[in-house]
């Protein structure tokens, strides 16, 4: 493991110095783990790995931190700190003289990177200018190997044998929360990590119109549809599908939005393919949803990328000019929300190929009608 990841970090360190940085600081956060394999959390205590652009690289934690770290990674330089939050200060003042950080630039993560840790880079390393470098580390996690993709598949079954699971319960009287409860266990129960990857949506009747609806108490009625939005996490990484039942029967306006939105599905898993601009994709499926007369009630963009986080380059907007390449991951998740009445989306994890793409999902997407009698 130690060679993989020590490529990893000298991966960074190449593309810092093509980006013009004097170096990178990562806190715990999924590059982080990618860059190391390890697992640490963000706390009170300052966890920070500093990647310089000629491949020297360091960590400032706590001193108790230091040998799990030192185990997988032996050429790090540490820079341990005790309990005494006065002197923290002290191991970023010691590792920016002997990593030489002093007036130098250093590209962290908008997304991750707290104020905390920036604090004491910038109040104890003199002259360090951090900036954001969100581009850099959004590129370097783009493309899966093969492994990944494995683990990714793995999310998905588990994902897929816990909805069926759960599909029992839904029925007339059953309350949105008690479909989240029973689907978050049943997703541990086949293997997921107890970190998923987020809270499942249940959305029924009107709140299914919500694309993000927050879980309620409200009871499942006899004609209505059930959006359910889950994924699972194996080994650090992340599945997200939905689909949209129908409980008890289907109006024909209900089958025909259910129709179209798969209509929308199917096409942009058709059009991806490697050259091909993000935005077209979400074009390709946005377009199916127009022709139908429903263009103002898909709100949201095609889908997103998807990896170690659920949701990660690239972002599957119309204007986005990103070209798909193999190994690039995304979701396929148009919709359709009336609001106030009844919203549908169907989601797939998707990987682009040398050829086209393939769904690392494999729920059946069409309309099932559950507890029909």
């Amino acid at each position: 493991m130690e060679n993989i990841h020590s490529e990893r970090i000298q991966r960074i360190a190449a593309q810092a110095k093509a980006a013009g940085l004097d170096a990178v600081a990562l806190t715990p956060s999924p590059n982080f783990i990618w860059a190391t394999g390890l697992r640490k959390h963000l706390s009170e205590r300052p966890c920070v790995l500093i990647i310089r652009s000629d491949g020297v690289f360091g960590v400032i934690a706590a001193g108790f931190e230091i040998p799990s770290i030192q185990e997988v990674l032996p050429a790090i330089l540490p820079f341990p700190f005790q309990d005494t939050p006065a002197r923290w200060g002290e191991a970023f003042a010691e590792a920016g003289k002997r990593i030489g950080l002093n007036g130098k630039t250093i590209g962290v993560e908008p997304r991750h990177f707290r104020f905390h840790e920036f604090s004491f880079l910038t109040e104890n390393i003199a002259g360090i200018r951090p900036v954001g470098a969100a581009e850099l580390f959004a590129g370097l996690r783009l493309r899966k190997t093969a492994d990944e993709l494995a683990k990714m598949k793995k999310a998905a079954r588990i994902a897929e044998r816990a909805l069926e699971d759960t599909l029992p319960i839904i029925k007339p009287g059953v309350r949105e929360i008690e479909i989240a409860d029973t689907l978050i266990g049943n997703l541990i129960r086949n293997g997921s990590q107890v970190e998923l990857p987020f809270d499942p949506i249940i959305g029924s009747g009107p709140n299914s119109a919500d694309p993000h609806a927050a879980v309620s108490k409200r009871e499942v009625r006899p004609g209505e549809f059930v959006l359910i939005d889950w994924g699972a996490r194996y080994d650090g990484y992340c599945s997200d599908l939905t689909r949209t039942f129908a409980v008890g029967e289907a109006s024909e306006e209900m089958r025909t939005v259910h129709e179209t939105v798969l209509a929308a599905n199917r096409t942009a898993a058709a059009f991806a393919r490697p050259g091909v601009r993000a935005g077209d994709v979400d074009g390709a499926a946005r377009s199916v949803i127009r022709a139908a007369g429903y263009g103002d009630f898909f709100t949201h963009r095609l889908g997103h990328g998807l990896g170690m986080e659920c949701h990660e380059d690239p972002y599957m907007f119309a204007e986005n000019d990103l070209t798909l390449e193999p190994g690039t991951v995304f979701t396929d998740e148009p919709g359709i929300y009336l609001p106030g009445r009844f919203g549908v989306r169907i989601e797939d994890d998707l990987v682009v190929t040398d050829s086209g793409c393939e769904a690392l999902t494999s729920f059946p997407r069409e309309l099932r009608i559950l507890n029909a009698s």
